[in-house]
């Protein structure tokens, strides 16, 4: 029973993931957003999305992890079902989006780690300067 399951593992993967890069590539077509911009926007979301699922501060780690994670696992699926004639080129632009994605939440948690204080509401005491 557990043999004809795990023969069809490798076809439901593939499915699964060439089904994820088809929807994908109908988000990046169907919008007005660049793909470098989607890339940008959904490293964000993901982020702070990932803090309410594993209910962890921004400035934990396990948020930044996730995005890590998902970034690489998307990256694996698009080398994988993606066969540009420049490997170079395919490798290279991948490294782009693991950057792009990965850049705003990276930046943003070293801030909140670095200088919690910035993201404080200020105290209703204190007077604005002028």
């Amino acid at each position: 029973m557990v043999a004809p399951l795990i023969d069809k593992l490798p076809h439901t993967v593939g499915s699964g993931m060439l089904s994820w890069y088809q929807a994908k590539m109908f988000i990046e077509h169907a919008s007005a957003i660049s793909s470098d911009a989607i890339h940008v926007l959904v490293g964000v979301f993901l982020w702070i999305g990932a803090s309410l699922v594993t209910r962890r501060p921004l400035a934990g780690w396990w948020p930044w992890l996730a995005v890590l994670v998902l970034t690489m696992l998307n990256e694996f699926v698009d080398l994988s079902v993606e066969r540009w004639p420049n490997l170079a080129m395919q490798f290279g632009e991948s490294a782009k989006d693991v950057l792009l994605t990965m850049t705003l939440p990276t930046l943003l948690l070293m801030v909140v780690r670095l200088r919690p204080d910035l993201f404080r509401a200020p105290s209703r005491g204190r007077q604005r300067r002028r």
